[in-house]
Order: C-alpha cells, then sequence, then structure tokens
C-alpha cells in the first residue's frame, strides 16, 4: 500500500487534487506495477508565509517576483 503525501505552498481546486492523484496513482502502476486503488495520497496544504526556501519565506519571494 503505497502512501504519498503531497505538501503545496497555497490552495489546491478538487479537480486538481484529483488530477495530480490520478497522475501519481497512474505513475505508481506504471513504474511499480502498484495498483491504483491500492495508492493512499494525502495533500498538505500551508500558507506560503509558513515555509521558507533558504533564507526567505515563500510569500516574500511571491512579493519579489510581482515586483519586476
Amino acid at each position: 500500500m503505497p502512501y504519498v503525501d503531497v505538501k503545496v505552498g497555497g490552495k489546491l481546486t478538487a479537480e486538481q487534487k484529483r488530477e495530480i492523484a490520478k497522475d501519481i496513482s497512474d505513475s505508481l502502476w506504471r513504474v511499480a506495477s502498484k495498483p491504483q486503488a491500492s495508492v493512499y495520497i494525502s495533500f498538505t496544504e500551508f500558507e506560503r508565509d509558513s515555509f521558507a526556501k533558504g533564507e526567505n519565506l515563500l510569500s516574500d519571494l511571491d512579493k519579489k517576483a510581482q515586483e519586476k
């Protein structure tokens, strides 16, 4: 029983989660012969100011990217 935890900064729609779950379960079937029905996938969504890349919060990096 494979278990996959997808962590994402920000929110995903239900449709995005469905598409990601399908791609992950299809890949595990194709590559590792794990039946799609045996794959468990959880989604952890977090605020972008709760995660950093190096010394920069993702929310700060977002602001810098918008300024360019």
